[in-house]
This record gives structure tokens, sequence and C-alpha cells, in this order.
């Protein structure tokens, strides 16, 4: 018989902060390899603390704690198969991720972590001291290099544990969701196992976490970059792969493979994990959001019932003489098609009283944007009540073209504890209405079917705060917005660079203004989920008093 080796995979999601949960739920991972005679149980990057910890980790009493529960860890699972699990160690004044071998009651190994990224979401090099290149682990039948996360990444790391006897690579990641994301970490890790000849275990870690969702989709490579298992995206997995020694080395034996969903319902997974991730580590578990009978919010319930189920979600319609007897019935036909609650609160009567108030200020103006943003603050601030009154988070529901741009009103619309829509662009908004309609699936909590009624994803968006008023009275239309604010934002392109693609200089200027001038709404506004590799807070970072503007 060949030796064989057999690792359990335990893609789970902690919570940040919280040591004891977070350890107990590695014991149960642990328990579930031991009944699977597994020889290595193996978590996530940082799995202890949760990621990511910004500048919690920064702090002695927490790191302190930290060391606490690692070594209780240890003793805890001295009775189970040895455990791999990632945690910050501050030595000698110096503070890594490190990635732990707990065994025999005791830590056995300790990998640094080499590579700080500091892009995008991550500012590693702040918080961490780089660690040195290692070679592997003796794990009993075979030989382990523990490349943490980004370090996989790099050429030197791997190869330094692949010339030092490594036998197989382990690979834990914090790694967020973003949009089409599983292709860069196959791609890197296929280029990794082919340059080295050695199999290779991706774990990838579960659940959300401020902005950022964590999708799983761990897998294993063979060498020549054959894909052996595949876990799902999304959902908790604590599965076995069996390694087995072979005339050419270490092999993985195939296993589960599971299809991981397209591009659409990975967005709309994430968006549902997000704002049910972040309501429950919050303490909240029921929502209330405004309900215009437009498309925004009708999206914003919809994943709102399917994270928290129908039962928890208050949707609030606040007319006035602006409402049109269409979105009446609309926010209607939403709200029974999901089966949530619905209350109706005009707002003519506070209107009236506010303007009243102001009347003798306003005495001799004529009427114009601050009566529409009056408006909007009295649903603001009607919505926040019932979140206070109720213990209901407030979700507010601007998709990326409008905080963009700046298309909401500060202390209004843009008031709430969350925005699932937030890196969504409009055009986008209404794919996903249909997609939505069009599909269900066992983790959406709310009912299958047309839960957002065509005529709401097809008619002309309106704020509805003046007569006849229409999106596009203000903005260019979705398909042009989108694509020069994609250029803008995603892409940064010049404005030279987007006119030659077709558009119109003085759009462009425009929409490049209305981007600039809005930076101190997007610092104000709620966490939304992350669905791009620039979406607004951590990913792109600009300056509120900022008078440069591209020449071109």
């Amino acid at each position: 018989m060949m030796p064989e080796f057999r690792l359990t995979l335990a893609q789970m999601a902690p919570i940040v902060g919280n040591l004891a949960a977070n350890a107990a739920a590695a014991l149960r991972a642990q328990g579930v390899a031991d009944a699977q005679k597994a020889n290595m149980v193996m978590l996530p990057e940082m799995f202890l603390t949760g990621y990511q910890t910004q500048d919690l980790v920064l702090k002695p009493a927490f790191l302190a704690d930290v060391a606490r529960h690692l070594a209780a860890l240890a003793v805890d699972a001295a009775n189970g198969v040895p455990m791999l699990i990632g945690a910050p160690i501050l030595e000698d004044g110096n503070l890594f991720n490190a990635y732990f071998l707990l065994k025999d009651g005791q830590v056995q190994v300790v990998t640094r972590k080499h590579y700080l990224p500091n892009e995008d979401v991550f500012d590693e090099k702040r918080l961490f001291t780089a660690g040195p290149l290692t070679g592997p682990f003796d794990a009993g039948a075979l030989r382990i290099g523990a490349p943490i996360c980004e370090d996989a990444w790099h050429r030197d790391v791997v190869e330094t544990m692949a010339e030092s006897g490594a036998e197989l690579l382990i690979v834990p990641n914090g790694s967020p969701y973003r949009r089409n994301k599983n292709d860069l970490r196959i791609n890197l890790m296929v280029g990794q196992v082919v340059s080295h000849d050695l199999p290779l275990v991706y774990l990838n870690m579960l659940g959300g976490q401020d902005d950022q969702v964590f999708d799983g989709a761990s897998f294993v490579l063979n060498p020549g970059g054959h894909l052996a298992v595949q876990l799902p995206a999304f959902d908790e997995a604590i599965v076995p792969v069996d390694f087995r020694q072979t005339e050419q080395g270490w092999r993985a034996q195939t296993g589960l493979r599971e299809i991981l969903p397209d591009e659409w319902e990975q967005d709309y997974r994430a968006m549902v994990v997000g704002l049910g991730d972040y309501m429950s580590k919050c303490g909240f578990s029921k929502a209330v959001l405004g309900l215009s009978g437009g498309v925004d919010s009708a999206l914003v319930a919809t994943i709102a019932a399917d994270a928290l189920g129908p039962g928890n979600v208050r949707c609030v319609m606040m007319p006035s003489e602006y409402t049109s007897a269409q979105s009446l019935e609309d926010a209607a036909c939403v709200a029974n098609a999901l089966g949530c609650r619905l209350d109706e609160v005009p707002i003519a009567a506070p209107r009236a009283a506010i303007g009243d108030a102001l009347a003798p200020l306003f005495e001799g103006l004529q009427a114009d944007l601050t009566e529409e943003n009056i408006q909007s603050r009295l649903r603001g601030l009607l919505l926040m009540a019932l979140s206070n009154k109720f213990g209901e988070m407030l979700l507010t529901t601007g998709n990326k073209s409008e905080v963009a741009v700046g298309y909401a009103t500060i202390y209004g619309d843009m008031a709430g504890g969350y925005n699932p829509l937030k890196d969504l662009y409009k055009t986008r908004v209404f794919e996903t209405c249909r997609w939505r309609n069009a599909n269900h699936r066992p983790w959406m909590k709310a009912p299958a079917g047309t839960v957002i009624p065509p005529r709401v994803i097809e008619k002309p968006p309106s704020a509805e705060l003046r007569a006849d008023q229409k999106d596009s009275d203000s903005l260019p239309p979705y398909d042009v917005l989108d694509a020069i604010l994609e250029g803008l934002i995603d892409r940064d392109l010049s404005v030279a660079e987007i006119v030659a693609l077709g558009h119109d200089h003085a759009t462009v200027k425009r929409v490049e203004r209305l981007i600039y001038l809005s930076e101190y709404k997007r610092f104000q506004s709620a966490p939304g989920t992350r669905l791009t590799k620039r979406a607004f807070w951590l990913d792109r970072r600009y300056p509120m008093v900022n008078q440069w503007r591209d020449p071109s």
C-alpha cells in the first residue's frame, strides 16, 4: 500500500473579535475531522480572530486575549487530530500574520506571512511585520509548505518551500469576494502547481464582514493544474481530501467538485450574505426600508427578504402629492409578492409644518432643490424613528450610479445602517431584478417567481420629488452614465480615453465633476456590499476637498 494522508478542509465563517466562538467553531471542525478519520484539519487565515481585524489587531489587550485563546485552544484540541489555524502573534515587538500547527496540547509550528498586501481593501503593511521565507513542516506522512494567502502569489515563497522538501502546498486564505475573482485565484494557483509540480490546497473563509464578503469557493489542484476538488461558494463545507503517494509524488484524489454559480448569482448571493451577516453580527434581526415603487427599493426589499425572511422586513411607503398612483400600486405589489409588511405614512402634513416654520425665512424666494430635499429628509426622519422605536435596522437603497454622482440626499434617502446596492450600477440593478424574478435558490428565504413586477423594472426612474420628474432630467441615460462611471472609477481612465470610446466630452466632464463633488457624501454614507475592485470605501480613497480636474 502506498502512503496516504487525509486532510479535512474547514471552509467556515469566523466572527471578528469573537475569539471564544471562533475557537469553538475550530473545535467543531476538528470533531468532524476526527469522525472522518482525517490526519489533520485545516482552517483559514486569521480564523481565530476573524478577518479583517483592521486596527483592532494593534490593541495590546486584544493581542493578549488572542494569545490566551490560542494556548487554550491548543490544550482543548489535544485529543483530536492536529489542527492548522490562523491568528496574529506578537514576538519581540513584531506583529505577524501567522499560521499555527496545534498538536499534543501546544503550538508545534508557526509560519509567518511574508508578503503583506497593501492594495484594494488591504493595509497589512500598516499592521504586520513581514515574516521570513521558510521551509515546510513535518506532518508525519509528508512535508507541508504553508504559504499564507498573498505568499502563494509569489514565486520565491513557494520556491523556497518546494526546494526545502515540501510535498504538498496548503494556502490558508482570507480572500474577499469580487466579481469573477475565482478565475484570478485559479489562474495564479495553476501557475504555481505547474511550476513546482506539487499538489496545492486553496482554503478560503466564509461570511460577511463590514463591506466585504468572503465567498469560500476553496479548491484543490494537482500538478499540471488539474482540478481535484472544488468546494461550494458561500456555503460552509467541512470536507476530507485524500492524498496518495505515487511514483510521481503526492496526488490529491478526485473528490467533491461543485459547479460555481455565474457572476449574476454570485453578486446576488454576496449582497444577501453581506446584509444578513452585517445585521446578525451587529445584533439586528429585523430591517425597515422606504419602498417607493421604484426599482432600487424593490431590489433592496427582495435582498432583505431573502436574507432575513419576509416576516422580518418592514416596508414603508411615504407618499407626497408627487407620488403617482402607479408607484403606490407597485410598492404594494412588491411587498405582497415578497410577503413583507407594508405601512403607509404620508408626508404631506409634516411637510406643511416645516414649510410653515421656514416660510418667514424663505419669503420671496422661489422653490428649488431645497424643497425637494426636505421631502427626502422627512422620509429619512420617519424611517429612523421607526428604526429606533422597533429596533429595526434602516436599509438605504442608493445604487452605485447614484452614490457616484451624489444623486441622493444626505441625511435623507442616504440615512441608514447598510446599503446592499452600494457597489451595483443602475444598469446592473435592472438585470439583477430580472435575474431574481427568473431564479430561486434554497438559500433564498423569500418566495420564488416574479417578486418585482416587470413594469417596476421598465418604467422611467424618478425620485418623484416634483411634478413629472425623471432621473434623465438631471443625469445622462443610465447606460451612458454607467459606461462613463466604469471608465472613470473602475478603470481609472482619463477623460480623453473615455471620449475616444465614443462619449461626449462635455458629458464626461460633467460626470467627472459630480463624482469629485460627492466625496463628502460618500464619506458619510452607509457601508454596503463590495462587488468589484473599485467599491467605495477601502478600494477607492479620495480626498473630500479636491480641486484637481482632468485637463484632457
